[in-house]
């Protein structure tokens, strides 16, 4: 299980004197700037779960993954991940959690991967039998056979970040922490890296909290997502539960020969109308609950000469983009203390 509570971590800088001699006088200036990059986060993560963390550039994301690992020390606030407080026992955390920053690599780059992998399978004592019986499941699930014996920096970013991958779940960690794994990469190599962070969640019970700004690796590997933004959390619990509550609308979208601005259908709310060549495409949004999908399908079909129409959910983008650029929206916050994670239930205090 992965704990924090009360979560904060603050920087700080001096704060530049303007005026003559500005440089030097800030050099001996004791004012300073603190900026809050983690403002009281709460969150519990169970064994076996995968989590998405999602939010903007700058919400804080990174920041909690450090200190979850322990690479930074919190300002504030309690963390234990598998019963380890990270940055107190380092050591120990090392050989119990695995962790891919995508911008950056933990290979050795001007050695073979393979090389790579035997150095870490020293570092964290595996024997030579488990060692090879780890990399042969691994080469195959992520087809490396071809470039095994490649130097690392000769691998193409989607080669390099499968390495990656490998080199942090070579040793078996209960707990693995992937700071955008897949930027950047092709649809072929999102795939097989998806693939396998679902296989290791399925076989070995791998628990798992990942960042990404690609909503398709929360939607294919996430039952539960916690959006966070200035530091705090807006919402934890499930997808289905996150559509439900800020998009509960599904959209009809249709092509005409002619499709009036003034055009009124009881139920549904013409959202977009433009020219599509010699025709008009114009989106309606309607609420389930209200109205059903053929009743409204059956409304727009009496009313226009429909030569094209298809219909579609909100996607978890769609929510997650409104969700970012509403911030009044109160947010749904679990916690230690408040609701039990995946519900989505308002309360956890500190938290807006």
């Amino acid at each position: 299980m992965i704990l924090a509570e009360n979560l904060v971590k603050e920087f700080s800088r001096p704060r530049r004197v303007e005026g003559r001699m500005s440089g030097l006088r800030s050099f001996f200036s004791t004012q300073k700037i603190t900026t809050r990059a983690v403002d009281d986060i709460s969150l519990r993560i169970d064994d076996g779960e995968i989590v998405g963390y999602l939010g903007p550039n700058g919400a804080g994301k990174s920041t909690t993954i450090k200190m979850l690992t322990g690479i930074l020390v919190p300002t504030s606030g309690h963390i234990e991940a598998e019963g380890i407080v990270p940055w107190k026992d380092r050591r120990t955390n090392a050989r119990t959690i695995g962790a891919v920053f995508g911008q950056r690599t933990q290979l050795w780059t001007d050695l073979p991967l393979r090389e790579s992998f035997e150095l870490i399978a020293k570092l964290y004592g595996l024997s030579p039998e488990d060692y090879r019986r780890s990399l042969d499941v691994f080469v195959d699930l992520l087809d490396m056979g071809p470039f095994l014996d490649t130097a690392v920096r000769s691998l193409s970013l989607g080669q390099r970040m499968r390495g990656d991958i490998v080199a942090a779940m070579l040793y078996r960690p209960p707990v693995l922490y992937l700071d955008e794994p897949t930027v950047g990469l092709d649809v072929v190599a999102k795939a097989r890296i998806r693939d396998f962070i679902g296989e290791q969640n399925r076989s070995e019970g791998t628990t798992v909290l990942l960042t990404t700004h690609d909503i398709s690796d929360i939607e294919q590997l996430a039952r539960r997502v916690i959006i966070i933004d200035e530091g705090r959390i807006l919402y934890d619990g499930g997808l289905d539960s996150l559509r439900a509550r800020y998009a509960p609308f599904r959209e009809i979208q249709v092509s005409a020969p002619e499709i009036p601005e003034s055009l009124e259908i009881e139920a549904l709310t013409l959202t977009t109308l433009v020219p599509a060549g010699e025709e008009m495409r114009a989106t309606f949004r309607f609420d389930p609950a209200q109205i059903a999908a053929p009743a409204a399908i059956g409304r727009l079909t009496n009313a226009l000469e429909i030569t094209d129409l298809s219909s579609r959910e909100p996607n978890v983008e769609d929510v997650i983009r409104r969700i970012y650029t509403d911030r009044g929206v109160e947010p749904a916050a679990a916690g230690p203390g408040s609701a039990a994670p995946g519900t989505g239930v308002p309360g956890a205090p500190g938290q807006r």
